[in-house]
């Protein structure tokens, strides 16, 4: 029983970790600055949605990391969970908005799954024009091609990431050291 209390406490360790390196990498200034996305909240639903996406893509190709896809998912839900309250979204409110941004985070996957795995630009940023830039009003929509390129080049770097990195909870190719 202590030992699978110590798996659990390391493993949400290993998430917080991952967590904290994806919403770092979501809000670099060029997805904003280049990639067209607004500086609002729904503009960082929008490139937290993008990270989490390229993160599962990387999780869906190595079976090892299945399990903690499904932890990252989670992370993600109660991320925004805990963003809405902190919004001001009443208590009653919350989860019928939480099914609509699952909803929506889910119909970005499968509109940019085909387009990031036939590496097509072009695919991918009218997909981007019709989703990240129309519920995120303020946009700059005519940078999508950029910000697909931009997702596209994401996707290259999540792939050359080592699973065992991933596992210890780095994003960085760096394992880092679990407290007891």
């Amino acid at each position: 029983m202590l030992e699978s209390l110590r798996r659990r406490r390391q493993n949400r360790q290993v998430v917080d970790r991952l967590w904290d390196e994806v919403v770092a990498r979501a809000r670099r200034p060029k997805r904003f600055l280049e990639g067209g996305l607004p500086d609002t909240v729904f503009g960082r639903f929008e490139s937290l949605s993008i990270e989490v996406f390229l993160l599962l893509r990387r999780c869906g190709a190595d079976a090892s990391l299945s399990a903690l896809s499904q932890d990252l998912v989670d992370r993600f839900m109660t991320d925004l969970d805990h963003s809405m309250r902190e919004l001001g979204v009443g208590y009653l409110a919350v989860p019928k908005r939480m099914r609509k941004l699952a909803g929506r985070f889910y119909a970005r996957v499968a509109l940019y799954e085909p387009a990031v795995s036939g590496r097509d630009v072009a695919a991918l940023a009218k997909a981007l024009r019709e989703t990240a830039f129309v519920d995120a009003p303020g946009g700059d929509a005519d940078r999508a091609e950029a910000l697909a390129a931009q997702i596209l080049a994401a996707d290259l770097d999540y792939r050359h990431m080592k699973s065992e990195a991933i596992l210890a909870g780095s994003l960085n190719g760096e394992q880092q050291e679990s407290s007891p």
